[in-house]
């Protein structure tokens, strides 16, 4: 495993243990060169998960591509990382023991608003406002005023 700090590709495992929901291995790392301590996760290959784009293009699921999402809507709120990986581990396992191999994207968007909300509001605003492409101030304001209401 190549240390993220310094690029050496060697590191030995310092602990290892089952992630929460028993779906991967969670190793903690430490570079032989730098010393540097990281976290890896081993989960077991399965088949693609498909998101269908609005334009109908399909894209592999990317843990990644919606943690840099759910990062940008949770900059300077005190929202864990280990909740933020939770949430995509939860909606992962759902599509996947759902035997589900292509979701919409809107599916998925909102699979990850009903979980946001209940983590962090202003998150799920901030993540709402990107989904659902608000064209104007009223559509922003009706979706915080459905928000006050529950």
């Amino acid at each position: 495993m190549r240390c993220p700090k310094c690029g050496c590709d060697e590191s030995k495992v310092v602990d290892s243990r089952p992630s929460e929901n028993n779906d991967a291995i969670r190793r903690r790392r430490e570079c032989v060169s730098c010393g540097y301590r990281f976290t890896t996760y081993e989960r077991r290959e399965e088949m693609p998960l498909l998101v269908v784009k609005r334009d109908g293009r399909k894209e592999t699921f990317d843990r990644l591509k919606l943690m840099r999402g759910l990062l940008t809507a949770t900059v300077k709120r005190n929202v864990p990382l280990e909740e933020l990986e939770a949430l995509i581990d939860d909606i992962e396992t759902e599509l996947r023991d759902g035997g589900v191999s292509e979701i919409p994207a809107q599916k998925l968007g909102m699979m990850v608003l009903k979980r946001l909300v209940v983590l962090d509001k202003v998150a799920y605003v901030r993540f709402a406002s990107v989904y659902r492409d608000f064209k104007d101030v009223d559509e922003f304001n009706e979706e915080l005023r459905s928000l006050v209401n529950e």
